[in-house]
């Protein structure tokens, strides 16, 4: 068994499958989002600009792959997936905001409020989080039991507010320029970054009926990447380019933020990381063969430039 899961990953087609897996999401993110010109417009235009920047669709990825890891169809997790990447949207639009971290450009292009001003950029994301409930609730999106359906926007809604991301934020914001622990940083990415990833994780595995041994082990491994992921993203903020990073690199030791390579060192953070993805695919082994596309985005997050 151990032999079987230390190869989970190693022949998949990932780019394949995350071209195919993101054409399928951003198809129903254009579906579910107001029109271009429904009135208000400006509105509507901010939140699409937002939505259709780009980016790795990461956390729908995330939400499709356990669907399919536990049998389920990609389809039955597609509501939870575009609402995941609305409500990400959202917390990008407003983490770039002057009174937050005052960024410049996302994605390889001018932010939200550079282009749309402050006060639509506030509303574009209040939208963005708003319609993401709204395509959780519809009743004719995807075959999931209501009881399921239910389950996955109770988790999805504390992970993304202020016992999740929101309260992630806070600690960063308040946190700027303080010397803080370990106890205090962890706690900071799990909330800001880990708490919509492991959601996104178990979303999946809840649309696809997992059962309970399957989402436990589906939830180790979404609470590794998570953190993982955000330790890759405290290191690139160091080592990247804004040019491949399509953001400002540098900009968290300009404003003395608290990351993992400034706590612990650069070296040990890539040793944590590495050591977190690979308990990461460990925990995937009880799946078998169905959870290799996971395994392999394991090792696309540890690898990433941008």
């Amino acid at each position: 068994m151990a032999e079987r899961g230390a190869r989970l990953g190693a022949d998949v087609d990932l780019p394949g499958i995350m071209a195919n897996r993101r054409a399928l999401v951003d198809a129903a993110l254009e579906r579910w989002l107001p029109v271009q010109g429904e009135r208000p417009p400006q509105v509507h235009e901010a939140m699409r600009y937002s939505v259709f920047a780009g980016g790795k669709r990461l956390r729908p990825l995330l939400v499709l792959l356990a669907c399919e890891a536990v049998g389920g169809e990609p389809a039955d997790a597609l509501p939870a997936a575009a609402a995941l990447e609305l409500i990400h949207t959202y917390s990008l639009i407003h983490d770039d905001l002057p009174a937050m971290d005052d960024d410049d450009f996302r994605r390889g292009r001018p932010t939200c409020h550079k282009v749309y001003g402050e006060a639509m950029a506030i509303l574009a994301g209040d939208g963005l989080l708003t319609e993401a409930f709204r395509v959780l609730a519809d009743p004719g999106a995807g075959r999931v039991p209501p009881a399921r359906r239910l389950q996955i926007i109770a988790e999805i809604a504390e992970a993304a507010g202020s016992l999740g991301m929101v309260g992630g934020q806070a600690t960063d914001i308040l946190s700027e320029g303080r010397a803080i622990d370990r106890e205090t940083l962890l706690d900071l990415h799990a909330r800001k970054t880990g708490a919509l990833i492991r959601v996104s994780i178990r979303a999946g595995g809840i649309a696809g009926g997992a059962d309970a041994a399957s989402l436990a082990a589906l939830t180790r491994y979404g609470e590794a990447v998570g953190l993982a992921f955000q330790i890759v993203d405290d290191i690139l903020d160091i080592e990247g380019a804004t040019e491949e990073m399509g953001k400002t690199a540098g900009s968290d030791a300009r404003k003395h933020k608290a990351t993992y390579p400034a706590l612990f060192g650069l070296e040990p953070s890539r040793q944590d990381a590495a050591r977190l993805l690979s308990e990461a695919k460990a925990a995937l082994r009880p799946l078998g063969e169905k959870a290799s596309p996971l395994a392999a985005l394991a090792d696309f997050v540890g690898n990433r430039r941008h």
